[in-house]
């Protein structure tokens, strides 16, 4: 079979692999045939993922954003699976052991394997996978099934924010992430205002139901956000974007007992005045993966707005194309919202 393997820094190449073996028990076939690229992907092409993330280990069969169809069945797998089902799979895996595991957060497990990180991940043509990682989902358009991991993200981070019907929130970033989170907020009963850069994301935004900033200076943001929140300033502000002045700017503009969440990632630092924590006593909240309980949630996301996910596809590139989808994305991030890469 074919695979994209990153056998090095900036190195991805298509290659022949060997099929794997058939399925032990609780275990599934996958053959993928939508793999969605997104800014960790980039991270690890280029060497840049911490440790903590999980570094960049070569070679490696990258795209933890994956739908596919089940091709094969293990022994003892739950009776919803079928063959010929597509499924979208969640791409992390936990120890149980270690002390996040231990206080039922294994989403932030100390030891976790992570699908196109530690293991390798959807840019194949066949996939061997526990079946605790997929997830059947009713959609047409595989490209549209594989969002269900940057919802999933997104599910997390309006859960930990515990954002509430009614309540205004500010989204730093209108990429994939920051649109889902809008998205997700929306319908839990929020309203949403996504600042971005770019216009062309913002338009996406608004067709969405978001309201919409341009980002100009961390001053006008901040004042254009308060005024949109009230005078109390936005009880929650995501940030998407993982820029340090756009974090800067979250923690200046969210209101006093506010919800500040952290879900853009990045290696900058960012100068946090002290006294601005404790004056507001501010919730300063991060975001990692989701649990299965949330990756479900994404699914029903998924499922329920098809059309207005299919919109932040940007282009789509064939398994073979893979290399230079890779590149393409990296090096043209103006024109990019979402590639994806298509089985064959």
């Amino acid at each position: 079979m074919r695979a994209a393997v990153t056998d090095a820094v900036g190195s991805m190449a298509v290659l022949e692999r060997a099929e794997p073996p058939p399925p032990g028990a609780g275990e599934v076939i996958v053959s993928p045939d939508a793999v969605g690229i997104c800014g960790s992907d980039y991270h690890f092409f280029a060497g840049e993922l911490s440790d903590a993330a999980g570094g960049s280990q070569f070679p490696r069969v990258q795209g933890h954003e994956v739908s596919g169809r089940i091709s094969a069945l293990g022994a003892g797998c739950r009776d919803e699976l079928e063959v010929g089902q597509r499924v979208a799979l969640w791409p992390l895996q936990a120890c149980g052991q270690c002390y996040p595991c231990s206080v039922g957060r294994p989403n932030t497990c100390d030891n976790f394997e992570l699908i196109g990180i530690h293991l390798d991940g959807g840019l194949q043509e066949r996939l061997a996978t526990g079946q605790d990682q997929v997830f059947p989902i009713r959609t047409e358009n595989p490209s549209v099934a594989a969002l269900a991991e940057p919802v999933s993200i997104a599910v997390r981070a309006v859960n930990r924010a515990s954002i509430r019907p009614g309540e205004r929130v500010v989204v730093l970033g209108a990429g994939p992430i920051g649109q889902c989170v809008c998205l997700v907020a929306r319908e839990r009963g929020a309203e949403t205002l996504a600042i971005d850069l770019q216009e062309s994301r913002l338009k996406l935004s608004r067709k969405a139901g978001s309201e919409t900033l341009v980002w100009t200076s961390p001053a006008e943001v901040v004042a254009a956000a308060r005024r949109w929140a009230g005078a109390a300033g936005p009880p929650v502000v995501v940030d998407a974007t993982g820029a340090a002045t756009a974090v800067a700017a979250m923690i200046e503009m969210v209101a006093s007992a506010g919800r500040a969440v952290q879900v853009g990632m990045s290696n900058e630092e960012v100068p946090v005045r002290i006294g601005s924590l404790t004056e507001k006593e501010l919730d300063l909240i991060g975001v990692s993966c989701c649990g299965s309980e949330e990756f479900a949630d994404a699914v029903g996301v998924v499922e329920r707005n098809p059309a207005l996910l299919a919109g932040l596809i940007s282009h789509e590139f064939s398994l073979g194309e893979a290399p230079d989808a890779l590149r393409f994305a990296m090096s043209n991030p103006t024109e990019v919202m979402k590639v994806v890469i298509r089985g064959e």
